[in-house]
Order: structure tokens, then C-alpha cells, then sequence
């Protein structure tokens, strides 16, 4: 695999063998050059000979080994003779981000009593249950309807849904292909946490960067903010798992010949590609029903703590592991396309009519979290994205270490006394979580974000540092 230098952060493995397209990794010379993230850069390679791969593939600075696609990886297929699969969605459908804004200063706030609130408030864990208990009839509901379901049910504001991806709800969601045994795992964790990275963290706006960009998003230094990360729990999970399985038995000519057989797919439109895009978009309700109901959540810990009078405003809600159907230029030509973002997040410009009316004169907010402990960046989407990486930048940091060797190499009480030494206040359900989310188990997200910012796939709006974590 020869990986060519195209530019300080542009690098290429042109295509070969069985490749159709060029691989691009968007990264730093520090990362293409350690060796643990070459199986990462292999695994691009291998989407870059499925059926229908259009232009080029693309790795974000955070790019890391993933279920056959890697994290941080971008792919797009055409419509027509291209190709959709799970793996490069990801089994975690829809896990993304929101980001919650205050009229307060950060200043003066008991944030360790904030804290401790919204941990009473927010199930979280592996395993949590959440106080809607739903039947397959609520469920259902939920698949179709997303976010709207938790805003009808009291669980957040219909001024909310102008403000999450696709208005927390997409279309093309068919309850009637998800299993029994998806809708068993579903019915009682709505509106939980869950564990592994998912997390909600109390922010302080600590630098802006574009003045005039940070007031049309309502963002100040001094802020306070939370952000909530966390997706469709085990219902997108097994959606994930019956997927792969289906179509491993029901298209094995199909999938006879991949290089790896965590890329399992199907044509987009044959009835199993039209299947899992259905059910995949129920997942992906599921998961913008359930940020939504923690994010009202913790909107009432917020008032308990803090009175009913401040104002706790959604900024926005994206999704970092989806297949979106979107029309790109090609060749010349405009053409539909199931574009894979695993691990990466939309970053549309200006103008574009898929964000909310108040955004577009700037752009769609990017929302780039952190690892625990360290800072979080507010970005915004170009053009130069929409016209470059399918209208896709970074999700987050990107792990350097396994949540296996984190725990062999790294020490509770030494994660603690960081935190403690950054006066960061921690609630957590289990400790070894904390150990598996260290910052030491991430790259430093500063350097994803400045290679996003000087590409000009996003551009830096403001800077979150954290003040307390919740974690499962």
C-alpha cells in the first residue's frame, strides 16, 4: 500500500488492484506514519473496491480501525449500481451529539451539584432502563415519528425540532422490517445513556474564534453549555446484527468476492438494500427520540439547580453514523448517492436548504466532542466540504488505544487525580468506563480540529472546555 503526500494534510493511495476509486486520508504525517492506524488505512482501501464507489474515499483526521469500515471513514455509491452496508454505518446507527446553550455565565454555578442532578435525572450504563416503558405498538411510533415522538410524549420543546438533522426524523423509516428481537431490546431504553464514549458533559464556552458566526449559533465566552453523546442502544444494535446476517444468507453470490467480510452489503435497490435503509432509519429515529428525551432531561436538572427562568436552548443535533441518500455532482453530473459517514459528521455550507433557515447564512453547526477531560470545538460546515468530502468532516478525537489496552496500560486513580487537578467533576456508573474513556485512550482533539480548519472542510466557531462529566 503506497500512501503518497499530496499536501501538509492531503494524503493518497492511488488506486490498485481491485480498488475502483482513490483512498484520501485527511490527517497529519504523525498518524500516517504509526503503525497501528495502517489496518485503518487498509480497510479504506477495501471500501474503495465495493460495487458503485463514486470519486474517492475519505479518512478524517480522526481515522481509526473500525468493523470493517474504518471509523472516521467516508464513502458515497451511487444510487443507480452502488451498494449500502451496515458496517459502514456502523452498529451504533445514529450515535451523534447535541449541544445544549444557556443564557447563564458558567461563572458562580455549582457545577458538582449540577452534576450529581443530571446523574439522578439521566439512566445511565450498560443495561440502564429508562422510565418510558414502551410496548412494540409505542415503539413503532417512535420508529416513525423520532424526535416529534418525545416532544408529543412532554419530553422536550417543539422549538427543538428545527434544530436536529432532518428534524430529528426521517422519512423512509418502515417499522414493519425491524425483528421482534430488536423491538425486545428497545422497549425499556429509550432515554438512557447507555456506556463505552457515550457521556454528558457540563461546558463552559471558552474561546470564541468567529464573532460574527458564534452570535447567529447564541454562543458567548463564558457560556454554559452541555453537550449529550449517545445513539440508538441495543434497538440499532441488533437492527445492525440482523442486517449483516440477512444479508450474508440472502445475497452470498453478491457478497462472494469481498475483501473483507465485515463489508457485507446489498445493491441499494434490491428489496434487502431498500430493507435495511428502512430499518436503519427507524434506528436512527430511535436514537434522535432518545437524545431528545435526555436533553429535556437534562434541561429540568438544569432548572432544578438553577431556576426555572434560565433559558436552555437546543443549538443543534447531528448524526456521525448514518447512510444518507444525498445529490452530489459526479463526473459533471448531479447524482444520487447513498453516502456512508461512520464516524463523521454532515458539515454543509451556507446557504444549503437540508439546515435550519437561522443557519444558513453561515452554515450548518459541527459539533466536535472532545474526550473527557479535554476541550470540545464548535465548528461550522463550507462549501469547500460539499464540494470536496461528500459535505462531511470529523466526528470527534479518534482512539490511539483499545478500550483493552487502555485498561491494561492506564490507572483509575491516576485518571482521577487529573480530573480532580482540572477541577472537573466526574459521575460515573462504573468505574472501569472511566479507565476505557481516559484522555490518554484519545488523540488530542485539537489537532483533528485545526487539520479540519485549515482544509476548510469546517471552520472553528468556538472552544468548550468541560466542567463535570456524567458517564455510564
Amino acid at each position: 500500500m503506497k500512501v503518497t503526500r499530496e499536501g501538509k494534510y492531503i494524503w493518497r493511495i492511488e488506486r490498485e488492484g481491485r480498488m475502483l476509486v482513490d483512498a484520501v486520508i485527511l490527517t497529519d504525517r504523525e498518524t500516517v506514519d504509526d503503525p497501528q492506524f495502517r489496518e485503518a488505512m487498509k480497510q479504506l482501501t477495501n471500501v474503495a473496491s465495493l460495487p458503485g464507489v463514486v470519486k474517492e474515499v475519505y479518512g478524517m483526521p480522526d481515522i481509526h480501525w473500525g468493523y470493517g469500515f474504518p471509523i472516521g471513514g467516508v464513502a458515497a455509491f451511487d444510487s443507480k449500481d452502488g451498494i449500502i452496508s451496515p458496517g459502514a454505518v456502523g452498529f451504533d446507527i445514529n450515535c451523534g451529539v447535541r449541544l445544549m446553550k444557556t443564557d447563564l455565565s458558567a461563572d458562580g454555578v455549582d457545577v458538582q451539584k449540577l452534576v450529581e442532578e443530571i446523574y439522578k435525572s439521566v439512566p445511565v450504563g450498560v443495561g440502564s432502563r429508562g422510565d418510558l416503558k414502551l410496548g412494540k405498538k409505542g415503539l413503532r411510533k417512535v420508529c416513525r415519528e423520532g424526535a416529534q415522538f418525545a416532544v408529543k410524549s412532554g419530553y422536550g420543546l417543539e422549538e427543538d425540532l428545527k434544530f436536529i438533522e432532518d428534524g430529528g426524523s426521517l422519512q423512509f423509516a418502515d417499522p414493519d422490517v425491524v425483528s421482534q428481537k430488536a423491538y425486545d431490546r428497545g422497549k425499556d431504553e429509550l432515554g438512557t445513556l447507555g456506556g463505552g464514549n457515550h457521556f454528558i458533559e457540563v461546558q463552559r464556552v471558552d474561546k470564541v474564534y468567529d464573532e460574527s458566526v458564534a452570535d447567529v449559533f447564541g454562543l458567548f465566552e463564558g457560556q454554559l453549555v452541555v453537550s449529550i453523546h449517545t445513539g440508538s442502544r441495543g434497538f440499532g444494535h441488533q437492527i445492525a446484527t440482523d442486517y449483516i446476517k440477512i444479508m450474508r444468507d440472502g445475497l452470498r453470490k453478491h457478497n462472494g468476492n469481498l475483501p473483507d467480510k465485515q463489508l457485507i452489503n446489498a445493491p441499494f435497490e434490491h428489496e434487502l438494500g431498500q430493507a435495511y435503509f428502512s430499518a436503519m432509519a427507524c434506528a436512527a429515529n430511535y436514537a434522535f427520540a432518545n437524545r431528545e428525551i435526555i436533553g429535556h432531561l437534562v434541561r429540568r436538572a438544569i432548572w432544578r439547580v438553577l431556576g426555572k427562568s434560565v433559558k436552555v436552548d437546543l443549538l443543534y443535533d447531528l448524526a456521525h453514523n448514518i447512510a444518507k441518500l444525498e445529490r452530489y455532482e459526479v463526473d459533471g453530473k448531479k447524482k444520487w448517492l447513498v453516502v456512508h459517514r461512520k464516524g463523521a459528521t454532515r458539515s454543509f455550507g451556507p446557504g444549503n436548504q437540508s439546515i435550519p433557515e437561522v443557519y444558513r447564512s453561515c452554515g450548518q453547526p459541527v459539533i466536535i466532542p472532545g474526550d473527557m477531560g479535554s476541550e470540545s470545538y464548535v465548528m461550522v460546515g463550507t462549501r469547500k466540504a460539499e464540494e470536496w468530502t461528500f459535505g462531511s468532516s470529523a466526528h470527534g478525537a479518534g482512539r490511539v488505544l483499545g478500550r483493552r489496552e487502555a485498561l491494561r496500560k492506564l490507572e483509575l486513580q491516576e485518571i482521577l487525580n487529573e480530573l480532580e487537578k482540572k477541577g472537573i467533576a466526574v459521575m460515573s456508573r462504573g468505574k472501569k468506563t472511566l479507565v476505557e474513556e481516559a484522555p490518554q485512550a484519545y488523540k488530542d482533539v485539537s489537532r483533528v480540529v485545526g487539520i479540519i480548519d485549515i482544509l476548510g472542510i469546517a471552520k472553528k466557531v468556538a472552544r468548550l472546555v468541560p466542567l463535570g462529566v456524567v458517564k455510564g
